[in-house]
Order: structure tokens, then C-alpha cells, then sequence
């Protein structure tokens, strides 16, 4: 009996917290809710119609007719769908390690004592700011094989300059650079953040210790700004393989190299905006969100070896 009385008397106390829990819970969800309701408007709700698209086919008047897997069929066995997906990959694999990597030295340099830092950080942060279609229009000028500003200074050595933007072997990497740069102060900042959280401290005692600069990167900056560096390496791999907007802007659609330079994202809006094909531009997308979804889970599970939370 004493025993079931007690066990009365802590379903009543779990019962009183419960309700206060609740009202918590209430106000909690109601502050949320705004942005719960947007994801799913703008993000969950789009989602599931282009999955849902890219088992159909539209017709000339816009209309959609189930097909089931056709349209999967076919973008495997479409040349210019695997041709999109290295030229993706290309982009990602070679702009996210070397941007990271100029980021976090940049951050490194700007975190010191070095005078004018404040300047270097805004203009170094400029092109965040900055339209996307200005600063394609601008590189597609310095670029220019006629009257660009790189070819110009090149011939001040003697040198002819190259078709940056209609060699087929130079296009790819001319976008590339610019993607590095377009996103290289908006990592700067993220990672200069990181860099000012961690302790003077463990500097000073590092250098008690006698350790060098080289020696204190390694054994304290590099660890501690470790998770920073793991959300920037996310963020640029998913914006790398979603690159569309310098493509669209820098190369035109008469160029003999839009075959080796054209993404995923880029083929997505040539069927579904311009041959007005959504569903077989719905797979396409499809494609790229299993791609994302493999590489982000692959970063996840390798994070535990280099990435310390502590």
C-alpha cells in the first residue's frame, strides 16, 4: 500500500510538470512556427513536387502524364547528363579545398596584429555584396580574348593570351577561379569568427613551451577551429555543386565549350525552363540531391576523425 502510495505521488508530480512543460512547449513551438511554416512552404512542399515531377512527362501545353521510371531511364543512358555531372564534381572538387584553404590563411593573417585589418576584412568581404551578375560580367571582361585586362597585361611580356572562356580546357578552371573568389571573404568571415573563440591563452602557453607558429597551428588553431572548418567544407561542397549562376552568366549558349562547362543545375534549367520539359529536368534535379545527400553523409562519417568538438 505505502508503496503504491508513493508511486501516486510521482505520477502526480510528473503530471503538474507535464502541464508546465506543456505551456513551455506551447510558447516554444509558437516563436518556431514561423519558420517551420516557411520551410515547408518553400523548401518541403517544393521537394516533394519535384520528386513527384520527375515521374512524368510534360507535354507540349504544360500538362503531365505519369511515365514511372522513363525519365530515370533515360537520364542514365543521356551523355550530356554524365557529361554535367563531372563537370559539377570538377567544379566542386577542385574550388571547395583550394578556397577553404586560401580562406583559412587569409583568417589566419587578418586574426594577427597587423595594421589596416578592418579595411582588408571589407574588402576582402566586397564581392558577398556584390551581384552575382556584375561580378560575371566584370570576369567575363577581364577575361575577354579581344580586349580583356588579363590577355592585355600578358602582352606587355610577350605573350599571347588564350581563350579563357572558349578553350575547352581552360573555361572550366577561368569559372572555377572565379567561384573561389566570389566566396572567399564570405569564408574568411566564418572562419575568422572561430579563430577569435578560442583563447589567447593556450597561445601564451604554447610559446612558454617554446613552440613556433607552425607548431601552435597545428596543435591548437587547427583543432579548435576544426568544426567551423567542417560547417564552411558543408556549405561550400553543397554551394559548389549547386553552381549555376556563373555558368549562365559567363558562357553563352553559342559557345562551342558549353558542353565541357555546362552543371547539373545549368542542364535542370534547360529542360525545365527553356524546352519546357520539368519532369525530365525534375530527374535531373533529383540526381543532384542524391549526389548532396551522399557526399554530406560521407563528410558526416568521416568528420570523427579530424573534426574535435571538445
Amino acid at each position: 500500500m505505502i508503496k503504491q502510495k508513493n508511486a501516486s505521488k510521482r505520477l502526480d508530480k510528473k503530471v503538474k510538470i507535464s502541464k508546465k512543460d506543456l505551456h513551455d512547449y506551447y510558447w516554444a513551438y509558437l516563436m518556431i512556427a514561423p519558420t517551420i511554416i516557411g520551410l515547408i512552404i518553400l523548401n518541403i512542399w517544393p521537394l516533394i513536387q519535384t520528386i513527384y515531377l520527375s515521374f512524368n512527362k510534360t507535354s507540349d501545353f504544360g500538362l503531365n502524364q505519369w511515365v514511372g521510371l522513363d525519365n530515370y531511364k533515360q537520364m542514365f543512358s543521356d551523355p550530356a547528363v554524365w557529361q554535367a555531372t563531372l563537370n559539377t564534381l570538377k567544379y566542386t572538387v577542385i574550388s571547395v579545398p583550394i578556397g577553404v584553404i586560401l580562406s583559412l590563411g587569409i583568417a589566419v593573417l587578418l586574426n594577427s596584429k597587423i595594421k589596416g585589418k578592418t579595411i582588408y576584412r571589407t574588402i576582402y568581404f566586397l564581392p558577398m555584396v556584390s551581384a552575382p551578375a556584375a561580378i560575371a560580367m566584370v570576369w567575363r571582361w577581364l577575361y575577354s580574348s579581344d580586349f580583356g585586362l588579363f590577355n592585355y597585361l600578358l602582352s606587355f611580356v610577350g605573350v599571347k593570351g588564350p581563350n579563357w572562356l572558349t578553350n575547352p580546357k581552360l573555361a572550366l578552371l577561368s569559372i572555377i577561379v572565379v567561384g573561389i573568389w566570389s566566396y572567399l571573404g564570405y569564408n574568411m568571415i566564418i572562419l575568422l569568427a572561430g579563430l577569435q573563440e578560442i583563447p589567447k591563452s593556450f597561445y601564451e602557453a604554447a610559446k612558454i613551451d617554446g613552440a613556433g607558429p607552425i607548431r601552435q597551428f597545428f596543435a591548437i588553431t587547427f583543432p579548435l577551429i576544426s568544426p567551423t572548418m567542417f560547417f564552411v567544407v558543408i556549405t561550400s561542397m553543397i554551394t559548389g555543386l549547386q553552381v549555376f549562376d556563373l555558368i549562365f552568366m559567363m558562357i553563352s549558349k553559342s559557345n562551342a565549350v558549353m558542353e565541357s562547362t555546362q552543371s547539373l543545375v545549368y542542364l535542370f534549367y534547360n529542360y525545365s525552363f527553356v524546352m519546357n520539359d520539368k519532369g525530365y529536368g525534375s530527374t535531373i534535379v533529383v540526381l543532384l540531391l542524391a549526389i548532396i545527400l551522399v557526399i554530406t553523409a560521407v563528410q558526416l562519417k568521416l568528420q570523427k576523425k579530424w573534426v574535435h568538438y571538445e
